[in-house]
């Protein structure tokens, strides 16, 4: 598909509809947006419900978007074990009402999903085309979301990402300097390997893909991959801390919901189609550490 701008002519801004807007990454998407001169339209719970489908059909024609950058879903991944109605409702039928109102109007939608609508084997990265096999309930209802989008939609993009963090919410790298600065050593998963992506980075491509949207799948994390363990030595180095890392296996830290072993996404797609990936892992992780003041 030719790649289509966004912008109109007369310097009118692009409305673009932000679900999650209170949310890790939509709390990085809104400013990023209006840098752009955009006028961004941030939505999260308070403003409607995506288990209510009326409510959310509703929301969106008053809106009036010229785009929607679809950040919001379920995440509480072990609690969706014991919620899969709640959690399917959110990821499959709130996302599916987005795609049916972008749908209706021709405008291009942006869906986030992500790497566990994988099943963690192996130790490749994983292309966008390698077949789906989610382990938990959360990537079943995320890859739903996907499938209800491609199945209704002409105008999509679907960037799958991987084990975010950023300046707001709770993260592994705010879990980590916190407990780093009360802890000698902390035991931390070694046998989980992924690539972890920094929310300010993830917003600036999300906007800059719906810039210049080419329909399809892509995967998008910072470059380098690293396993939790490696990731919590790289935070305490950068902030000085002293806290030595025991590696242990999963098997130490059972958990309600399966998480995938390989979390790996190649970013072939993105760079094929000309959208730059996102910078190295130490790059972001020293970027997140100055922001908070604990660079070392």
């Amino acid at each position: 598909m030719e790649p289509m701008k966004l912008f109109f002519e007369g310097g009118i801004a692009i409305r673009v509809v932000i679900t999650g807007a209170g949310g890790q990454l939509g709390t990085d998407c809104v400013p990023e947006a209006r840098r752009r001169g955009w006028e961004p339209i941030g939505a999260d719970i308070d403003d409607f419900d995506l288990t209510d489908r009326a409510a959310t059909l509703a929301f969106l024609e008053n809106a009036k978007p010229d785009c929607v950058l679809h950040c919001a879903a379920y995440t509480a991944v072990d609690k969706a074990e014991d919620e899969p109605e709640t959690a399917r409702a959110v990821n499959e039928g709130g996302t599916a009402a987005i795609a049916e109102y972008c749908a209706a109007r021709d405008i291009w939608l942006c869906y986030v999903s992500t790497d566990y609508v994988f099943d963690g084997s192996g130790s490749a990265p994983r292309e966008v085309d390698a077949p789906t096999a989610p382990q938990n309930v959360y990537g079943a209802t995320k890859l739903a979301g996907e499938q209800a989008i491609r199945a209704a939609c002409k105008k999509y993009l679907i960037v799958r990402t991987s084990w975010v963090f950023g300046n707001h919410g709770s993260n592994f790298v705010k879990t980590m300097l916190r407990l780093g600065k009360t802890h000698t050593s902390l035991t931390v998963v070694e046998d989980q390997v992924g690539a972890p992506t920094y929310t300010p980075h993830l917003a600036r491509l999300l906007c800059d893909m719906l810039a210049r949207p080419v329909q399809g799948v892509y995967h998008a994390a910072n470059l380098g991959e690293t396993s939790w363990a490696g990731f919590a030595r790289q935070i305490f180095g950068l902030a000085g801390l002293p806290c030595k890392v025991v590696p242990v296996p999963s098997s130490q830290y059972p958990q309600k919901a399966v998480r995938p072993k390989n979390s790996r996404l190649s970013p072939r797609a993105l760079q094929q189609t000309g959208y730059a990936p996102l910078p190295p892992l130490n790059i972001a992780l020293t970027e997140m550490l100055e922001k908070e003041g604990e660079l070392r």
